[in-house]
């Protein structure tokens, strides 16, 4: 595209912008909503309020800030207890991850390892 199509299509796209723009400032709509925005400001300069406090007073029930939405909590892992009949030993895991678990399961098979747990 050329510099001059370039500057035309930007220059359409601005008086579009523009048109947009008064549309709105005559609009009685908006109007109202920005008297009323400037009003509550005043209220709240005029009683050292913030937007937080008034939700507040206004519906109390409305969690607010970052212990308004605690992460939701997992469920611990139940504690799982392995007892090898070969030897004795005796594991106490929560997870898969455990580092002797896993050599048993990778020697004896991991359905065997499974039927060592202890109930």
């Amino acid at each position: 595209m050329s510099k001059l199509a370039e500057f035309r299509e930007a220059e359409r796209l601005l008086k579009e912008q523009l048109a947009l723009l008064e549309k709105l400032k005559s609009d009685g709509g908006l109007k109202k909503e920005l008297e009323f925005k400037d009003q509550l400001q005043a209220l709240m300069d005029e009683y050292g309020m913030n937007l937080r406090n008034v939700i507040e007073v206004l519906d109390p029930q409305t969690p607010t800030g970052a212990a308004a939405s605690p992460a939701p909590q997992r469920r611990s892992r139940q504690l799982k207890v392995y007892k090898n009949p070969h030897n004795g030993e005796t594991i106490e895991t929560k997870g898969g991850n455990h580092k002797t678990l896993k050599a048993w399961k990778q020697q004896y098979g991991a359905e065997t390892v499974e039927s060592w747990l202890q109930k």
